[in-house]
């Protein structure tokens, strides 16, 4: 990666495609804000969780698991596991970004997939950083507003099974997964995660089988040999909504 001046036109391109992720991206929070008052969160705390946490699948994991009668720390532990993949993208993106100090600790909390996959495909390191910050920003102020509009909708729904909302987390978290079932070895994976998961419902409180069953794909992930394609999101990939 080299360090040459973007012309306009590209400048432009990136700005526009980063954007349009962004607004993508951020409405999915709707559906965040709206899971997470169902699940027993009070608005104050599932805007707090969106600013801060700030990782989609993280998010609805720890939602998730207090919505099944878990532990917060249960939850909290599961929305751990799932974010360790920021991890991967720390050390896929400081070379590149080139940051330090404050920067560097700011862009880590605009960390996540969809900004990756538009700073990492960049060609100079100004390309990498306008598509990467362009990109984390709008997420990060669409998600939150749009958390915050679906939060206050939940909280005025009332019971959540007036309009299916009790059914949203698993179907939240089925179409986080569905991308990452495009390479075999996860869909292995994926199987014996929930053979795991199911064979311990009935055996241990609520919370304990989906910290079982992320332990499984942590194993594979620690053992396995070659990288996950899937893992480090592209271009393409982004709209599917991989946080």
């Amino acid at each position: 990666m080299h360090d040459a001046v973007l012309p306009p036109g590209e400048r432009t391109a990136i700005v526009r495609d980063s954007l349009a992720v962004g607004v993508a991206t951020g409405a999915y929070g709707f559906g965040f804000g709206a899971v997470s008052v169902a699940s027993g969160l009070s608005i104050a705390q599932t805007c707090v969780l969106s600013l801060l946490m700030f990782t989609g699948a993280s998010q609805f994991a720890l939602v998730g698991v207090v919505a099944a009668g878990g532990a917060p720390l249960s939850g909290a532990a599961t929305a751990l596991l799932l974010g360790t993949r920021n991890t991967l993208y720390g050390l896929r993106m400081a070379p590149l970004l080139r940051w330090r100090g404050w920067r560097r600790a700011a862009a880590a909390h605009v960390l996540i997939d969809e900004s990756t996959a538009m700073g990492v495909s960049r060609g100079t390191t100004e390309g990498a950083r306008l598509g990467f910050v362009t990109t984390g920003v709008s997420v990060f102020v669409l998600w939150n507003l749009a958390t915050a509009v679906g939060a206050f909708a939940g909280d005025a729904v009332g019971d959540p099974r007036t309009f299916g909302l009790d059914a949203a987390v698993g179907a939240a978290f089925l179409a986080l997964l569905w991308p990452r079932l495009r390479d075999r070895r996860n869909v292995l994976v994926a199987v014996l995660a929930a053979a795991v998961a199911l064979s311990l419902v009935p055996l241990t409180a609520a919370g304990v089988p989906v910290l079982a069953a992320g332990g499984v794909a942590l194993l594979v992930g620690v053992l396995g040999k070659r990288q996950d394609p899937t893992e480090v999101p592209g271009p393409d990939d982004v709209a599917g909504g991989h946080r």
